[in-house]
């Protein structure tokens, strides 16, 4: 499986009043880890010629370090098809020269059109993550 690296720098906006990045802004990193992979002029594409975008079914965080003002951190995302309807990432915050993840996620993505009506992801795009 091939896997895909995003910088992200961790600015002190990024942060809660103790200088470790807040909760939910790893979804934010890990979001735009996931477009980088698919490319953006592929997402506008999609969603304005032709109505078609993706959603998040479910996610599962884990929370082992919490990264601080200052670092850069390196997204490591994997992508797995499950069945007609969805893809799965497995995504991974990494800290400069940590031995371990800092946080995990599980996310899986369904494609949809404009009226929200559930699509056969491979009937959309030919997406090419091997």
């Amino acid at each position: 499986m091939k896997q895909y690296h995003f910088p992200v720098q961790v600015y002190y906006e990024d942060t809660d009043h103790s200088g470790v990045v807040y909760h939910a802004n790893y979804l934010k990193y890990f979001e735009r880890a996931r477009e980088d992979v698919i490319g953006i002029d592929i997402l506008i594409d999609l969603w304005h010629n032709k109505g078609i975008g993706f959603a998040v079914y479910t996610t599962e965080l884990g929370f082992f370090e919490g990264a601080e003002f200052g670092e850069k951190l390196d997204i490591r995302s994997t992508i797995e098809m499950d069945g007609d309807y969805r893809i799965i990432w497995h995504q991974e915050a990494w800290r400069p020269n940590s031995k371990k993840a800092a946080v995990k996620s599980r996310l899986e993505l369904v494609c949809i059109d404009k009226d929200k009506k559930l699509l056969p992801i491979l009937d959309v795009v030919n997406l090419q993550f091997n």
